[in-house]
C-alpha cells in the first residue's frame, strides 16, 4: 500500500510541475533530495556501526548480561505470564536495553526474536487455535517497544547532526522526558488492560 501511495505522489509532483511550467525545478528536486538521501545514509551507517560496536564490546564484556539482571525485576513485573527460564526473556531485555540506549537498529532483530518466541509460548499455553490471537505478553512487549524509552535518542542526533543544528544533543533530556512519560503510560495501561482479562 505504501509503495502505491509513494507512486502517487511522485506522479501528482511531476504531473503538476509540467502542467505549471516547473518541471526543471522538479527534477533538481529529485537530484538534491537524492544527493542527501545518500549523505544521509553515510552519516546513519557510521553512527549504526559506532553502536552497534558499543553494544558488542557491551555483550562481550559481560555488561549486557549485567543490565539484564538488573532489569530482570522489571520483566517479572511486565511479563508474569512468561516461565524464568523461557527464552523469549533474553530477546525481550535484550530489546529494552538496546532501546533504551537509543539503538533501534539493535533493537528491531531481538524484538522479532521475542514475539517469534512469544508466539510459540502462546501456542503452547493455550493450544495452536488461538495461534492468531495474540496473548498478553505478546500485547504488552508490542506497547512497552512502541512507547521505547530512550537515555540516547541517537537517530535524532544523527539527524539534527546531518541537517546542521547548532546544538544536536540538546534533544537529550526532552526526549528522555518524553519517552520515560510514553513509557509509563504504556506501563499502566498494559496493566489496566491484562487485569481485565
Amino acid at each position: 500500500m505504501l509503495n502505491y501511495i509513494w507512486a502517487f505522489m511522485i506522479i501528482i509532483g511531476v504531473v503538476y510541475g509540467a502542467i505549471t511550467g516547473n518541471i526543471s525545478e522538479v527534477s533538481n528536486g529529485f537530484i538534491d533530495s537524492s544527493k542527501e538521501a545518500v549523505t544521509l545514509c553515510l552519516t546513519m551507517l557510521g553512527i549504526v556501526s559506532f553502536w552497534n560496536g558499543i553494544m558488542e564490546v557491551g555483550t562481550k564484556s559481560g555488561i549486557i548480561d549485567q543490565m539484564t539482571k538488573l532489569i530482570s525485576p522489571l520483566v517479572n513485573f511486565l511479563f508474569p505470564g512468561i516461565p524464568k527460564n523461557h527464552k523469549s526473556r533474553e530477546h525481550i531485555t535484550t530489546n529494552i536495553i538496546a532501546n533504551i540506549l537509543g539503538l533501534g537498529w539493535a533493537a528491531t532483530p531481538a524484538g522479532l526474536k521475542a514475539m517469534e518466541s512469544l508466539s510459540e509460548l502462546n501456542i503452547s499455553q493455550n493450544g495452536i487455535d488461538n495461534a492468531q490471537k495474540a496473548s498478553s505478553e505478546m500485547c504488552t512487549f508490542l506497547i512497552i517497544n512502541i512507547s521505547s524509552l530512550q537515555l540516547i535518542p541517537v537517530n535524532i542526533i544523527a539527524y539534527r547532526a546531518q541537517y546542521g543544528s547548532v546544538n544536536p544533543t540538546a534533544i537529550v533530556l526532552p526526549a528522555m522526558i518524553a519517552t520515560g512519560v510514553s513509557t509509563i503510560a504504556a506501563i499502566f495501561f498494559c496493566k489496566i488492560m491484562c487485569g481485565k482479562h
